[in-house]
């Protein structure tokens, strides 16, 4: 039902009508005689008047409503005009119906004292034509007029307004006065006789819907007036641009949770400016209420996310422009944008809600049930709100005309208690979106900003001249800092009138690199346009004057203190509090109209602020340089605890104040001294200093205290920190325009001498800032490429976090890993889509933290591989409950070679049969499960066939009865598994552990090398001096002391061996070269073999004559090297897999020492070397 209908039903006689066509009319009206043809006119009159059937155009008849067959139908199969016109009074409503009817008295009178006879009858005729025409005219005007009316009234109305009638043409010579005039006296007329009617709520819906239409005009012509243009980071008249001409549509994403993100803003935008851009669906600004889906709930209230500057504001004002533009959602009556800093003035007054939008929309007085209409209301900037918004406290209001707190007004319009019908609209940056609970939105948006394209295109569209855009754009390229902050679209608009007036100086000076030296750049540019406009003096390079430096001290006071509480925007006590008049404030913001602004509410209020948080943080940071240089008072100092705040003996004044700073930024939970960090680093380089010299005199500081501050920064990146303050101390330090570091960590991995042992933790801190900073997308992560330790992984968890796939399998992690992967996985910022966390010791209370991240409803990954864990069937129970989540993505879990058993497979099908399960691949293999477990399966895909496509449960013991129900569910025509596997099968695959694999290996006696002497059976074989007398054979190695097993390996093989001594366990290609002493012969050395060294406690793996040396952290203490417990060692091959692990054997425990992962393309053969010194051997054991 249309929004502007009527909360209760009308119903009406079923026969009435109005108005009828020619044919219709005619057949409703008895003839009356007439002595000639005649104009019919309009005729008020009883039913009992009677006119006879001519040919000349039919009348409108108005009949009393005691005719007993008079209906009202508004119903027109023409198409609805636009607008209509509204009648805003009645008093004078008789007068008009008797001057109206009396005109067609006296016409009618006229015609009748027409003398007849030859001598009239030409004036007769045309006197007959022009009124047959007046007729026609009149009845096409009323027709239209009353099908106008209809449509206001109609429920399926889109619009209650008014526009032009459909007569427009036919009355074309008479102007917009006239035209009203016409329409309202037809509109007081359908009011008189729905009245007579007893249609008193039908005439009573009527007036107040065309009342709403001028109303609505008026306000469109007003928000359109005030919204078309816009001074980009300003708010008073100046260098203004239409809206239209320079919005660059920006990316609204559907928000995934409510999670409230603290971080520092500027983090958030590197974060996001870092993250790969993911085909996503986005909103157009226009659709912002639309629902995507039929069967979606209708959408209420919105609430829009994005950090300061991203462009929330702007982009209400041209959803709002476009509606009084009528370019879309005209379903929408009315729309009243408010801002929360107009609100707080308001906060200690009382007012209804028909007082409140009356007292910001004077337009709208006419109007008092808003009930009645859609009505949108925007709420722009949640986070300036100084109003409670208490919802648990704040009484219950449900009527319009009821005054209340501003506040309860608020809460109860975002409950839906007030005002249920409205649509509303609330735009926050993200730290504040918490204070409005959960329930109420029924969608959450963010906006990205900028994306590389998007920024190019600002500022083609900025300026005009390509030579000029395309230079500006390829050195924002060149810096990452700024580059990054162009994603928010004021600093493009900030970076924009730096480069400007850098390049018009024809090159004089470098152009801006980092963030200091753009800030400083903005700052000396609003000065000279200051100077130039204000003070009438020319251009020159001393821009600073008493009167600029007074008002820029003033403002950087005002931005350190405020920061300090937390406000961004100001208000008159604000002011008084940092010892500013307001009429000086006001003078400032006219003065520094781009840095500095006011903005006035209704009655002249006034509110202040800067053009954007980074501005205030910049100008904080200038005041605490100023108060050092002019009073050597530290401010950072002042606000450090009084732990952190003893005096430093051994540090000068100097450097005291950016050590100070330091440890402040880093008591920061949220990272809000983050960007003002940055900015006081810089402003202590002397380079800085001399751009604003004028302001502030230079401190002097040598290269001596500059080197101080560079390596203190540096001692706390190789502190503990977490990752987002180890990244901004590297920023810092390029600020301080100190680089090695960096340098030092790019220059290893360029030559690829970076050695993961020798690591300091700074230099781990500054691998994962390259890793993160790189513009080169971070698609595959593999920690084995730095080093396959738990302690590299924690250092570069925020290369995990950026990278879309993670490789951290056979990386030696443990249950300790998974709590931080956890978060990196429930985090809105994460990238990760795949993860292979095979073969490392996670156990069941690994998975257990490791799903709270899965369940996360940011979670996107879509693999999980989690092959050799170490799991139980309890691990299933955490792992069904995401699959069973509504906001899972995952797609292909790989859970072989863990021991499930049946009663794990169990617990997993639970998830597998939920409705919300994705998976389409599951691997099972080699889990111990039996028939009963494939019962479980087959009964999950029953219950939802119609998502697996591939399902492994080989290495298994299924029995018939397990293959056959499972056959059963691949063959059924509602499946849509496409792969099932389920060979190898058995009962020896129902043993623990890899050893379900074993494999008896024998030696090739024609392969074994005459310094090696076999025994046990030749399960047995030991380095000797003596020559042994085996016969000639081409496949004998002649040279390396090494020998074959006699079968090539294709499937999953297990076996272990006991070894004495320096040994290799390797795996060969049959075609390995066996005579003479190269690389081509010795197993690890070439491209057909694999090995494993082990030596006394000392392990290294070698391919391709690449080796790597393995350090075992669990080595039991009790372990000798002579021992037969510590001495065994076991090989494990998954040939189709394309892996080969070795493992340390301790007890009844394996430990993994190392995995190759790779293509094999033959069979392999198990090999040993034993050619190190005599009296070592190796023994083939029994498992």
């Amino acid at each position: 039902m249309d929004q502007c209908e009527d909360r209760e039903d009308t119903v009406l006689p079923s026969k009435m009508s109005l108005i009828r066509g020619h044919e219709d009319q005619r057949k409703l009206s008895e003839p009356e005689p007439e002595p000639e043809p005649r104009s019919s006119c309009v005729s008020f009159s009883s039913n009992n008047s009677k006119r006879n059937h001519t040919a000349e155009p039919s009348c409108v008849s108005w009949k009393s409503n005691q005719s007993k067959d008079i209906i009202i139908l508004f119903k027109s199969d023409q198409p609805p005009a636009a607008k209509r016109k509204r009648l805003e009074n009645d008093d004078q409503l008789e007068s008009e119906l008797k001057h109206f009817s009396s005109d067609y008295q006296r016409v009618d009178q006229q015609s009748s004292e027409v003398p007849t006879g030859p001598s009239v009858q030409p004036h007769q005729t045309q006197l007959d034509s022009i009124f047959m025409l007046v007729e026609e005219n009149i009845v096409t005007f009323v027709k239209n007029e009353l099908k106008n009316i209809q449509k206001v009234l109609s429920p399926d109305d889109p619009e209650c307004s008014e526009g032009q009638s459909e007569d427009e043409e036919a009355m074309g010579g008479e102007d917009e006065e006239q035209r009203r005039s016409s329409r309202e006296a037809v509109m007081k007329i359908a009011l008189n006789f729905l009245r007579k009617m007893k249609q008193e709520e039908l005439a009573d819906r009527l007036q107040s819907r065309t009342r709403a239409g001028k109303c609505q005009r008026k306000l469109k012509l007003n928000l359109k007036k005030k919204f078309q243009s816009l001074s980009e980071g300003v708010a008073e008249p100046g260098n203004q641009t239409f809206l239209n001409q320079i919005y660059t549509e920006l990316h609204i994403t559907e928000g995934l949770t409510r999670e409230v993100n603290q971080e520092h803003e500027v983090r958030q935008i590197e974060t996001a400016n870092r993250k790969p851009h993911r085909p996503e669906t986005t909103i157009r600004q226009e659709d912002i209420f639309r629902v995507q889906h039929e069967r979606d709930q209708p959408i209420r209230t919105v609430m829009t996310k994005g950090v300061a500057g991203i462009g929330k504001t702007v982009l209400t004002q041209k959803f709002t422009l476009d509606w009084a533009e009528d370019k879309t959602n005209q379903n929408i009556q009315f729309i009243f944008p408010f801002t929360f800093r107009e609100l707080n003035v308001l906060k200690e007054k009382k007012f209804s809600l028909v007082e409140l939008i009356h007292h910001f929309f004077t337009e709208t007085k006419g109007i008092s049930n808003f009930e009645q209409f859609q009505v949108l209301f925007i709420f722009d900037g949640l986070d300036e709100s100084r109003l409670p918004l208490d919802f648990k406290k704040n009484p219950v209001l449900t009527d319009a005309s009821e005054s209340s707190s501003v506040d309860v007004l608020l809460t109860n319009l975002i409950r839906g208690k007030l005002l249920p019908s409205a649509l509303l609209w609330i735009t926050t940056r993200p730290a504040a979106a918490n204070q409005i609970p959960e329930k109420f939105p029924d969608r959450v948006t963010d906006i990205r900003g900028f994306d590389d394209p998007q920024k190019e295109e600002y500022f083609r569209k900025k300026f005009r001249d390509e030579d000029q855009a395309s230079s500006i754009i390829s050195h924002i390229k060149t810096s990452q800092s700024l580059h990054i902050m162009c994603h928010i679209p004021v600093f493009c608009w900030i970076t924009a009138t730096v480069l400007e007036d850098v390049l018009k100086a024809n090159g004089r000076g470098e152009l801006p690199k980092t963030l200091t030296q753009m800030y400083i750049h903005f700052l000396v540019v609003q000065t000279k346009l200051r100077k130039i406009k204000y003070d009438g003096e020319p251009e020159t390079d001393q821009h600073w004057s008493p009167g600029s430096r007074k008002i820029i001290v003033s403002l950087a006071k005002l931005a350190f203190d405020q920061l300090q509480k937390g406000n961004l925007i100001f208000y008159e006590s604000d002011l008084t509090e940092c010892g500013i008049d307001i009429r000086a404030a006001s003078v400032y913001s006219g003065v520094f109209t781009q840095i500095f602004r006011e903005e006035r509410g209704l009655y002249q209020d006034k509110v202040f602020c800067f053009v954007h948080l980074s501005v205030q943080e910049f100008l904080a940071a200038l005041h605490v340089h100023l108060t050092f240089i002019n009073s050597g008072i530290n401010l950072m100092e002042e606000q450090l605890t009084s732990c952190s705040s003893e005096v430093r003996e051994d540090q000068s004044a100097e450097t005291d104040i950016y050590k100070s700073a330091v440890d402040k930024a880093l008591q920061s939970p949220d990272g809000h001294l983050d960007l003002f960090l940055r900015f006081l680093m810089g402003l202590s380089l002397q380079t800085n200093q001399r751009l604003l010299e004028g302001l502030l005199r230079q401190t002097g500081c040598c290269f001596q205290t500059n080197q101080e501050t560079v390596q203190y920064v540096k001692k706390n990146i190789s502190e503990n920190l977490s990752a987002e303050k180890s990244i901004n101390l590297f920023h810092c330090l390029n600020e301080l325009n100190d680089r090695s570091l960096v340098e030092e960590i790019q220059q290893s991995l360029s030559s690829e001498s970076l050695s993961a042992e020798r690591l300091s933790p700074a230099q781990w801190s500054a691998l994962a800032f390259i890793l993160v900073s790189s513009e080169q997308s971070l698609d595959v992560f593999d920690l084995k490429k730095y080093s396959p330790s738990e302690e590299a992984f924690l250092r570069l968890i925020p290369v995990v976090k950026q990278s879309k796939k993670a490789l951290l399998s056979q990386c030696n992690l443990s249950d300790r890993s998974c709590e931080p992967l956890s978060s990196v996985l429930g985090s809105s910022s994460s990238n990760l889509i795949e993860l292979d966390l095979s073969n490392n010791n996670l156990r069941d209370s690994g998975v257990a933290l490791l799903c709270a991240g899965l369940e996360s409803p940011q979670c996107q990954l879509e693999i999980l591989r989690l092959s050799a864990c170490n799991l139980s069937g309890r691990s299933c129970h955490h792992l069904s409950s995401v699959l069973s989540s509504q906001s899972s993505s995952l797609s292909e879990l790989d859970l072989t070679n863990n021991d499930l058993k049946d009663s794990g497979v169990n617990l997993l099908s639970i998830g597998l049969a939920s409705p919300n399960c994705k998976l389409e691949t599951v691997s099972l293999s080699g889990c111990l499960i039996t028939e009963e477990g494939c019962a479980y399966v087959a009964s999950a895909l029953t219950s939802n066939p119609s998502h697996l496509r591939e399902l492994d449960l080989s290495y298994n013991d299924p029995g018939e009865d397990g293959k056959t129900v499972l056959t059963a569910r691949f063959e059924d025509e509602r499946s849509r598994l496409e792969t099932l596997r389920m060979e190898p099968a058995g009962v020896q695959y129902l043993k623990p552990g890899l050893r379900k694999y074993s494999c008896r290996l024998s030696i090739d006696t024609n392969s074994v090398n005459r310094n090696l002497q076999l025994s046990d059976g030749n399960r047995k074989v030991t380095h000797v001096e003596e020559d042994q007398r085996y016969p000639d054979h081409p496949d004998r190695f002649d040279w390396c002391r090494q020998l074959l097993c006699t079968t090539g390996l294709t499937g999953r093989c297990y076996w272990e061996v006991e070894r004495k001594g320096r040994v290799h366990v390797s795996v060969s290609y049959r075609g390995i070269r066996r005579k003479g002493d190269s690389d081509n012969c010795e197993f690890g050395y070439n491209d057909k073999s694999w090995s494993l060294f082990c030596s006394d406690g000392i392990y290294s793996v070698y391919h391709n004559n690449k080796g790597t040396s393995v350090r075992l952290n669990c080595i039991s203490s009790s372990s000798s090297s002579s021992s037969s417990a510590t001495s065994r060692v076991a090989a494990y091959l998954d040939h189709p897999a394309g892996t080969l692990s070795f493992y340390k054997v301790c007890s009844d425990s394996l430990i993994h020492i190392h995995t190759f992962s790779t293509t094999f393309s033959e069979p392999l053969y198990p090999g040993f070397g034993v050619g190190f010194r005599p009296g070592s051997s190796v023994s083939l054991c029994l498992v």
